[in-house]
């Protein structure tokens, strides 16, 4: 009997993947728990293997698709087997569709909209909606029979057309956020990636939300530059590579215990100060964009398990070994910007924490000593951008300093 395969759960929350690559095709073999297709939620690439042996029989989720959890992507069988047979077996590995109607309320947190003309449209789909003004009815669907995906609604939301109907109709209708550009005989269109979408989404509703401030200060690392040398062998013995950013997030953690306001959260209630510290790591994907891997707990952590820990999530964000799980729950980012040449920048904050610490490239520079004297001394630009609802100028700079402080007398 022929298998069907269903979207499976990734994570806590993820309730929706977008379909991003078939690394099989139809009327191929595939062995089982070989790789079937990449999928991608909150700009993790997985892949998610084939539940059995047998012949790719249908691809029922295209590319670039968005599908539910427990939604139908494949059916693997033998060569010439009937795919709507109705006798296609369920692998128990993967959950099946439920229905609204059998979803128990205590387990259904979110309300789930049923239109007798929109079909099912998922709570994801009806949050956006909501927050854009998007009325579904003007809105095509791609998904499977005409439904409407989460990407639908973000392509309308992008088009400007949702702008009209949330403006009350006394008011002008602004102009689309995004002119079309004018087209050369020679310009070359490369389609967004979905990744690239989500960081677009993801920055413009940042800069949309946190009135961002910018407060510099750079640091003497001698004394670090120092002690990774007579330790780096050492690290490599355990099998770590001791980078800077090891350090760099301790600081981070010193200044968070000390300021615990800048491991925070705005809410319309009140300041949501976070118990734990959980530092997110800027990593570059290349030409594919970036992604955060989120350091858990990192204030538990010695030196020798924070480079640890480093190495393991920026290997695993360049070869998409990532979980979902790995970059949720993030309080606090770090973004090396440095490592490209850069001396400092104006990072944009990563939703919903309080500030993010840019680290510009380390040089060798003239400075003047407390004792007047001319030295030369590797130094860095720290930059901290941080939300002005939460953080005024004194106690921003008080962190940082602290960082500063930390890195300059690193024992």
């Amino acid at each position: 009997m022929a298998t069907k395969v269903y979207v499976p759960r990734l994570g806590e929350g993820v309730d929706e993947v977008t379909v991003t690559k078939w690394l099989k095709q139809e009327g191929d073999t595939i062995n089982e728990l070989e790789p079937l297709l990449e999928v991608n939620t909150d700009k993790v690439d997985t892949e998610i293997p084939a539940p059995t042996t047998g012949t790719i029989l249908k691809i029922i989720t295209q590319e670039g698709i968005a599908a539910k959890v427990g939604e139908l992507l494949a059916i693997i069988g033998k060569p010439g087997e009937s795919v709507d047979s109705g006798q296609l077996t369920v692998d128990s590995s993967t959950p099946s569709p439920v229905s609204a109607a059998q979803q128990s309320p205590a387990v259904n947190h979110q309300p789930q909209t049923t239109n007798r003309d929109l079909g099912f449209i998922s709570p994801v789909v009806a949050r956006i909606a909501a927050e854009h003004g998007v009325d579904l009815t003007q809105v095509n669907g791609t998904g499977l029979n005409g439904r409407i995906t989460k990407n639908d609604v973000l392509n309308y939301v992008e088009s400007g057309k949702s702008k009209a109907t949330s403006q009350p109709s006394n008011l002008p209708t602004s102009k689309p956020s995004n002119p079309t550009p004018e087209t050369g005989a020679l310009d070359t269109l490369i389609k967004h990636t979905s990744m690239r979408k989500s960081i677009a989404q993801h920055m413009v509703e940042s800069k949309h939300t946190s009135p961002h401030v910018l407060t510099v200060m750079e640091a003497d690392m001698s004394k670090v530059a120092k002690h990774r040398a007579a330790n780096k062998t050492a690290f490599e013995r355990d099998g770590v590579n001791l980078t800077f950013t090891a350090y760099f997030m301790m600081a981070i953690v010193a200044g968070l215990k000390a300021y615990p306001q800048t491991n925070s959260s705005w809410t319309d209630e009140g300041l949501l100060v976070h118990k734990n510290i959980n530092l997110g790591m800027a990593v570059s994907l290349g030409e594919d964009g970036l992604i955060v891997p989120v350091i858990k707990n990192a204030d538990n952590l010695s030196l020798l398990a924070m480079a640890r820990t480093i190495n393991d999530l920026a290997t695993r964000s360049r070869s998409k070994k990532l979980q979902p799980d790995d970059v949720k729950g993030g309080t606090f980012t770090l973004t090396n910007h440095g490592v490209s040449g850069s001396l400092f920048a104006f990072p944009v904050i990563n939703q919903p924490q309080a500030g993010i610490l840019g680290v510009g490239a380390m040089q060798k520079r003239v400075v003047v000593t407390e004792d007047d004297a001319i030295a030369i001394r590797p130094m860095v630009y720290m930059s901290f951008v941080f939300d002005h609802r939460i953080l005024d100028g004194a106690s921003a700079d008080w962190f940082l300093a602290k960082v500063k402080d930390t890195l300059e007398n690193w024992a």
